[in-house]
Parts: structure tokens; C-alpha cells; sequence
């Protein structure tokens, strides 16, 4: 497939140009000691005494070479394994809201972690999504098991990839005693690391701080999955100006890269974007507007420009509720990034600039999804499906419905839409005159009511409970 381009390549090599320039002369803050120490000891000029981190271009420009063309998310089970640019586009769920729609009163609320198992056992059942990266946040969370609470009820009931950010390193230590755990052990979970760790080390502007550069530092020298995202927001984190925001976000995404390979040679990674341009007559945060989707494509074209893969959170709104607002600027930006060429898509089930949750969203993305990989899949033109002899045999005026060509075809050719309504206006009536919303809620209640069981061994469970005494339940309950 070929892919749509914002960007001359003179454009993109401007911006490699640039963000080297940046990198240069104006360098980064790095907070984080450790990571200032080992730029140091890989050329960059670190002055003693100050975070200011500069880096040579030679310096960029051998490390950012070592990154490998593949990033592989492993699940649980190994027949939901995705390596991306290979099986492109991977869609993941957009993550961390703290608020949901309740899916039987219809009003927001906090999300807890029982939410968390509803929307894991959702994820594992639609066939859209590839990984569960875990939509809410948990507010019954024990002060001391933030984290905890919510990869428990994510693991209990989803097989699919997951993606989990942790906070601290006490954080960290107990989710990958978790994993450990759950997979039988160290050596056998890190043969097959179901979780993927994901970060924003990189704050803009040129920012590095502590806690998360620590996490990625730690992960990369343990070879187990982690990759950042950047996000500069034009106008308040970075210039307003999609080209300036452009060379500024390039810039932090080679600082990072570089710091993963000199931990760790060869260390996979995902130029992983969530660039937007405020609205400055509020200061709004816009992952909804047609700009987010035009920096994807273009920071697409930066990623094949240095043979990385690439992805981030695009197809999202700003809408509050499931309406033709939350449809178009989900379908344009999502249509964009798959044309323009991004492998990852944290897409699915957030409304209202990334703060709610909405489990119809959830199953309307996963029609979305279907669509975009299809979009993916391309023409087939073999001579075959060009049908030369068909079209001849059939003729003028004749009828291609019984045709042997078209009975092979008529359920791969196009997506059987299950949510979209295509029936004539007098049978949608008969049906009840339903729209997306309540048709999309039938479909999560009858999900809900199907394959509940949890996925962990009762063995398991137990062993879970005594190594985290006043674990949050994460039962998943029905929608009554």
C-alpha cells in the first residue's frame, strides 16, 4: 500500500535537520540524574552541576540508528501476538480516563476498577482491537495498589495484549510481580512479556523528568517492551505552528530514542506521537481537531524517514456524548493516520478530550477499527479479481448476483457492518427506529452476558490475594 504524504521529502529532511539543530545548541532539561549521567558517558555535553543536556549530532545520529524496524506486542496468548509495521494497523483502546459513562444510568461518574473488568472482558470479545491498553483510572483503588488495581481486573479478564503505565519504582516492582506470578515465574514470563510499558518521559517543551525517564531506563536495560510518547501541543508546549511543532516534537522523540539505545543497544521502540494544536480561544485541548490528524500523518512520514514504527492516540473527540461530533472527528483523523501510514492506534471508547470513558464508543471504534483494516487490506488486483472474463460473459444488462465470483466474495470483499444500518427506512422502524448509541449498548449487554469466566487459575487467584492483601475485587458484574 501506498501511503498519503503531507510532507516533501525536502520538508522531511528539514525537520531531521531542525530537530538536530535543537538538539545542539538548546539540548534538554533531564531531571533525572542517572539518565544525565549516561548521556554523558555517550558524548553528549553535560556541564557539571546543571540539567541542561546537549547533544552532538554524530552523537543522535549513531544511536538513532540502532533502533530496529519492528515492535512486538506480546499477549498471554500467543495467537493475539501483533508486530507492528507487519500487522498494521494494530488498534489499541485510548487509556487513563478518569470518569465513565455508567452503562445503566447513563451519567458520569469516577470509574472504579469493576469498570476496568467490564471494559478488559468488552476489549477481549471485540474483533477490532489488537491490546487493551487500560481505558480508567480506578478511584476505589487502595492508596498503596493504584496500579495494581487496575492491571489485576485487565489481566483477569483479557488475553489480548495489555499496555500499562506504572508511577514509582516500588510501583513497578510489585506490577512485575504480578506478571511473574501470573505467568508462572520470571524466566517464563520475560520468554513471552505480555504487558507493554508505556511512558511520556519527554515533556515539552525539551523536558525530561524523573519518574518516568527512571521507569523507561529500567525496562530497556531488562530488554522487557516499553516505548514513550511525545506530546507537544502547538501553541502552549510547543510553537504555533504545525512545521515548528513538528521539528520541536522530532527533536524530544530523538532525545528519547537515543537515551533507550545507549541503555541498551537494539532496544525496540515506537515513535509514538499525541500532538495537537490548542484552541487559543480557551486553551482547549484538541485530540479531536483535523490538526491532531494531520501531525500524526506527518510525524508518520518522520518514523519511515528512520525506519521505526509508528502510532499514537488518534481518532479521538472532544465531544461529550456519541454524537455527530464524536463520529467525524474520530472517522477523519483515524481515515488520515491509516492512509498517512501509522502502525498503532490508541483509538477506542474515550470521549471528551480523553476524560471518559464510553463503553458504546468502545463498540462503535470497533466498527471503526474493522473498517480501517480494510481501508489496510487495499484492492486486490490479480487478474481474477480484475473479472475480465466475467465482465464478458456477463455482458450488457446482465446480473452479477448468482455468479460463482461474486458468492466467493460476498462476505470478505466488503466489512459486514454490524452496528452501521443499511436497511430501508421502513424495516429500521419495524426494528424499533434505533440509533448508534442504543444499537451499540445492545451489543455491550449482550458481551457482558456471554464467556464471564475469569482467566486466572483459582490457584492463581489465591496466590494473587496473599501477595496483595485488600486487592480490589475486580469482578466483572452484569449491566442490569
Amino acid at each position: 500500500m501506498s501511503y498519503a504524504t503531507l510532507l516533501t521529502q525536502e520538508q522531511v529532511q528539514r525537520v531531521h535537520d531542525a530537530a538536530l539543530e535543537i538538539l545542539e545548541e538548546v539540548g534538554l532539561k533531564v531531571r533525572y540524574e542517572p539518565a544525565r549521567d549516561t548521556f554523558a558517558k555517550h558524548g553528549c555535553t553535560v556541564p557539571a552541576g546543571v540539567e541542561r543536556v546537549k547533544f552532538p549530532r554524530e552523537v543522535v545520529e549513531k544511536y538513532r540508528k540502532m533502533c530496529p524496524p519492528t515492535f512486538t506486542f506480546y499477549a498471554r496468548d500467543p495467537k493475539f501476538d501483533k508486530t507492528i509495521p507487519r500487522d498494521s494497523p494494530v488498534i489499541v483502546t485510548a487509556s487513563s480516563a478518569p470518569d465513565i459513562i455508567d452503562p445503566v444510568t447513563g451519567q458520569e461518574r469516577r470509574a472504579e476498577s469493576g469498570d476496568i473488568a467490564r471494559i478488559a472482558h468488552l476489549i477481549n470479545e471485540l474483533p477490532g482491537y489488537d491490546m487493551f491498553s487500560i481505558s480508567t483510572l480506578a478511584d476505589d483503588a487502595p492508596a498503596d495498589q493504584f496500579t495494581i488495581s487496575r492491571l489485576y481486573p485487565a489481566l483477569k479478564y483479557c488475553l489480548k495484549p495489555i499496555r500499562v503505565t506504572t508511577t514509582d519504582h516500588k510501583d513497578t516492582m510489585n506490577i512485575m510481580k504480578m506478571a511473574y506470578m501470573v505467568a508462572g515465574g520470571e524466566e517464563a514470563y520475560k520468554e513471552h512479556p505480555f504487558l507493554t510499558h508505556h511512558y511520556c518521559p519527554t515533556v515539552s517543551p525539551l523536558s525530561m523528568d524523573n519518574l518516568s525517564t527512571e521507569n523507561v531506563i529500567y525496562f530497556a536495560r531488562e530488554g522487557l517492551p516499553v516505548y514513550p510518547t511525545i506530546v507537544p501541543n502547538a501553541g502552549l508546549t510547543s510553537p504555533m505552528s504545525m512545521a515548528g511543532t513538528l521539528a520541536q516534537g522530532n527533536a524530544e522523540f530523538l532525545a528519547t530514542a537515543t537515551l533507550m539505545q545507549m541503555v541498551k543497544e537494539g532496544t525496540p521502540t515506537i515513535y509514538a506521537t499525541l500532538a495537537t494544536v490548542a484552541d487559543m480561544r480557551s486553551g482547549a485541548y484538541t485530540s479531536g481537531a483535523i490538526e491532531c490528524g494531520m501531525l500524526h500523518m506527518a510525524f508518520a512520514q518522520m518514523a519511515r524517514f528512520y525506519n521505526v514504527p509508528c502510532g499514537g492516540y488518534i481518532g479521538l473527540t472532544n465531544a461529550k456524548v456519541n454524537d455527530a461530533q464524536s463520529g467525524y472527528e474520530t472517522g477523519m483523523s483515524a481515515m488520515g493516520g491509516v492512509v498517512g501510514g501509522m502502525d498503532m492506534f490508541n483509538i477506542g471508547g474515550l470521549i471528551d478530550a480523553l476524560k471518559t470513558f464510553d463503553f458504546a464508543k468502545a463498540v462503535i471504534d470497533d466498527e471503526v477499527a474493522q473498517m480501517m483494516k480494510r481501508v489496510k487490506r487495499g484492492i486486490s488486483f490479480n487478474e481474477e479479481d480484475l473479472a475480465l472474463d466475467l465482465i464478458k460473459q456477463v455482458g450488457p444488462g446482465g446480473s452479477y448476483i448468482v455468479a460463482k465470483h461474486t458468492i466467493a466474495r460476498m462476505k470478505t470483499e466488503a466489512v459486514m457492518t454490524k452496528l452501521a444500518d443499511r436497511d430501508v427506512r421502513t424495516i429500521w422502524v419495524k426494528k424499533g427506529s434505533t440509533d448508534i448509541q442504543a444499537r451499540a449498548m445492545k451489543r455491550v449487554k449482550e458481551i457482558m452476558a456471554s464467556n464471564t469466566v475469569s482467566l486466572l487459575s483459582p490457584e492463581v487467584e489465591v496466590k494473587l490475594r496473599a501477595e496483595f492483601p485488600g486487592m480490589v475485587a475486580g469482578e466483572l458484574l452484569p449491566i442490569e
